[in-house]
This record gives structure tokens, C-alpha cells and sequence, in this order.
């Protein structure tokens, strides 16, 4: 915990994150009951949640609370997009940057206070900046630990923020429900209540034996230290990924290879953007599908160099997925991913000669042609948007002679293991 007079740590988390990246090119469904997600519900609007409706839950379990649900079927790729761009706003106040997952972080503000102002002044500015830059709502909580942090920023839900004046912890944290503990989910919720115990406060000043005679040892001392704010973790700053990845939920049970194809297709275009901007390139791609019963499988290959060409990635991932679709001939798909693992700094690349096959171009010769045209793709995306280039068959149809083209190409020079 830290002892100076302000409330340092800062725990900001973007409300209903995929609806609300949804709404922003979907305005007509705003103030609407809205979930995002294939067979299973990744997001929910506020107005959703009101009928129930919960992250993982099974869409048809969804409708029958909300029948009027308006399901949509997101991009991984803008998710990342904004949350990319959310996180530099929060390396502008701090280098100090926890993440937590794609849209929430911890921050330490202990150095910025001198810079930008009181804890609760910088809180406001991260939220008006997110909104400016973003359009998106976030919600920051602040206080002297990371545990208080976190509640305050769920407490200040949707779209506010609130800030814990240090010597007033305990008198905001023990008014609050005894769920608002981490940990705390619908089995130690009923023990507890067993134990006629409903808040937070009713928590603390329970006996430990008492509590581990319900929840175990183990979990009352770890209860009973979060009761009363005892949390000394600090703020550490998030490590690089060790990979990158998107993926796609179409529900259904997809078979066309064509629209297959082009799933792939924009998956890889994401993932090599996505390394070639943080300079970085890998040499195991996966693939992960999934079928329409929800039970998943992988395949992954391994290439002699590592590759940040989307060309590279998509040839890769659609001969791993045609292997898939051989092998369960009589099962359609859900859900599509990619990912990249092994990942090293993309220059200076080590090239390798095609001594010993002709196809090979992960790495070769060949891909500095390959890396040439993606690094052009790359700026007319950055100056004129996402949808201004990509692969002809996504922007004019697999049929067309543009793709064809591209597809013998590809066909032609194709990665090995």
C-alpha cells in the first residue's frame, strides 16, 4: 500500500467494451439491447444487462431473458485497433501500465501527480481523453492499492470515475456488498450467507475461524485481508505479448471454402499488421477452430524464419485449416483463429537462401517483395483507413481476376514447415 497522501493507483476499465465499439459504426442500435458474440455472448449493452444478460452466456439462454436481443457479430481487428490506442492515452500520463486484459489496466500516477494534477484531475483527463480520441466510455477508479482501485472503477460504472481519499477506505469499502470481493462469486457468495454475513464490514469483523470452518483456511485469511484493504502488490508494467493472434465467431456451421477463405484472409492481414507495427515477427503459427457444439482443437506449424508477411500467414493458416476440414469432412466451423508465437524483433531479419527449395519464402528473398508491398499497405491503411486496401477478394469478390491472380501467386509459392 502506499503511504503518500494521494490515491496512486488507478484502475481504468472501458465499459462494455465490444457493444460499445459495435455502437460506434452502429449509432442506430444505441440505447438498444445489444450482444456481441457467435454462439456464445461476448458483450452486452447496459440496456441488455438489465434483462440479464451476461458476458459467456449462450445466445439462445440470452434471448429467452431478452427477447428482444439484437445480436451482432464483431471484428477482433477493431477491437484491437482500440484498445491499442486506448493504451497509449494511458502511456501518456504514465509509463507505469499494467494491463489487465484488452480493456482494462491498472496505472501508477504516483510521478505523473506533479505533472498533471491531483489523482482525481488526472482520472477525469484519461476519461475525456479515451472519449475524444476513442469515442469509447470508461470508468477509472483510484485509490492507495490495486484491490480498492479495481472496486472503485466497478462501483463508478458506467462511464465516471471515482477516487478514494486515503483514511477513508474502510469506510467506503465495508459499506459495500461482501460480492464486490475478488473471489467472491455464487458458491462463497452462499457460504457466506450461510455465515449471516452480506457485506464487506460483516466480513471483517468475522472471526477467521469462524470463516475457514465454511471457505477453508486458505481463503478466509485471503478474505479477511482484502476486508480490510491489505493488498501490497504495486503496479507492474505489462510485459510484451509472447504472441499475437485474432480470431473471428461467425456462428453457424460454416462449410463454404470461399467465405473460409476470406476469413483467414483478414485474420492474417491483422495479425501481420499487428506485428509489423511493434516491430516484431514469428515463427509458430496456430490455428485455432471450433466447431458449432463449442468443442475446439488447434493445429500449429513451425517455419524455418521468422515472418511478418500477411501473405506468409494467410498461406500458412489456410493450408492448416484445409487439414482440419479433411480431417472432420462432416463438420462445419464457428469460429476461426490465428496467432503467432515465437516472436523476435523483426529487423534485422536474417534472410536464407533457397538452397534446398524452390517454394520456400518464409524468410527468403522473396519476402523482402512480400515485405515491400505490405509496408505500402500498411501506410495507405494509416493515412486513408482500414477499408481503403486489402485482399481482392475481400474487397471485390473471390471470383474476381484480381484474386485469381493473387491465388496463383500464392498457390505458386507457397511456406513449408
Amino acid at each position: 500500500m502506499h503511504t503518500s497522501g494521494e490515491a496512486t493507483i488507478l484502475h481504468a476499465d472501458l465499459d462494455a467494451f465490444y457493444a460499445s465499439v459495435v455502437l460506434l459504426s452502429r449509432p442506430d442500435l444505441v440505447g438498444k439491447p445489444v450482444a456481441v458474440g457467435g454462439g456464445v455472448v461476448l458483450s452486452a449493452t447496459y440496456e441488455a444487462r438489465e434483462m440479464g444478460v451476461r458476458g459467456a452466456m449462450r445466445i439462445g439462454e440470452a434471448r429467452k431473458l431478452c427477447p428482444g436481443l439484437i445480436v451482432v457479430d464483431g471484428a477482433f481487428g477493431d477491437y484491437v485497433d482500440f484498445s491499442d490506442r486506448v493504451f497509449d492515452v494511458f502511456r501518456d500520463f504514465s509509463p507505469l501500465v499494467e494491463p489487465i486484459s484488452i480493456d482494462e489496466a491498472f496505472i501508477d500516477i504516483g510521478g505523473a501527480i506533479h505533472l498533471f494534477g491531483p489523482t482525481a484531475t488526472i482520472a477525469d483527463a484519461i476519461r475525456h481523453r479515451v472519449r475524444q480520441e476513442t469515442g469509447l466510455p470508461i470508468s477509472v477508479g483510484g485509490a492507495q492499492t490495486k484491490f480498492l482501485a479495481k472496486i472503485a472503477s466497478r462501483v463508478a460504472k458506467p462511464d465516471g470515475s471515482l477516487i478514494v481519499t486515503p483514511g477513508t477506505e474502510l469506510n467506503f469499502l465495508h459499506a459495500l456488498p461482501v460480492g464486490h470481493l475478488w473471489g467472491v462469486g455464487p458458491v462463497t457468495l452462499a457460504q457466506l450467507s450461510d455465515l449471516g454475513i452480506s457485506s464487506i464490514g460483516e466480513l471483517a469483523e468475522a472471526p477467521a475461524s469462524l470463516l475457514a470452518t465454511r471457505v477453508g483456511p486458505h481463503r478466509a485469511h485471503h478474505l479477511h485481508a482484502l476486508a480490510w484493504n491489505r493488498d501490497p502488490r504495486g503496479v507492474v508494467p505489462g510485459r510484451r505479448s509472447s504472441s499475437v493472434g485474432a480470431q473471428r465467431a461467425f456462428g453457424g456451421d460454416h462449410r463454404d471454402p470461399e467465405y473460409l477463405r476470406s476469413v483467414l484472409s483478414r485474420l492474417a492481414s491483422r495479425v501481420g499488421a499487428r506485428l509489423r507495427r511493434g516491430g516484431r515477427a514469428g515463427r509458430t503459427l496456430t490455428v485455432r477452430a471450433r466447431f458449432r457444439d463449442f468443442q475446439a482443437i488447434t493445429r500449429a506449424t513451425t517455419m524455418r524464419t521468422a515472418t511478418a508477411s500477411s501473405a506468409v500467414l494467410y498461406r500458412t493458416a489456410l493450408d492448416l485449416t484445409t487439414g482440419v476440414r479433411e480431417e472432420f469432412p462432416d463438420r462445419g466451423l464457428s469460429l476461426l483463429g490465428i496467432s503467432m508465437s515465437h516472436l523476435v524483433p523483426a529487423s534485422p531479419l536474417q534472410l536464407e537462401l533457397p538452397l534446398f527449395d524452390d517454394d520456400f519464402i518464409g524468410g527468403s528473398p522473396r519476402e523482402l517483395e512480400l515485405q515491400a508491398l505490405d509496408a505500402a499497405v500498411d501506410d495507405l491503411r494509416e493515412r486513408f483507413g482500414k477499408g481503403t486496401v486489402g485482399p481482392a477478394s475481400d474487397l471485390l469478390g473471390s471470383k474476381s481476376p484480381f484474386s485469381e491472380g493473387l491465388s496463383d501467386i500464392m498457390t505458386r509459392e507457397r511456406p513449408t514447415e
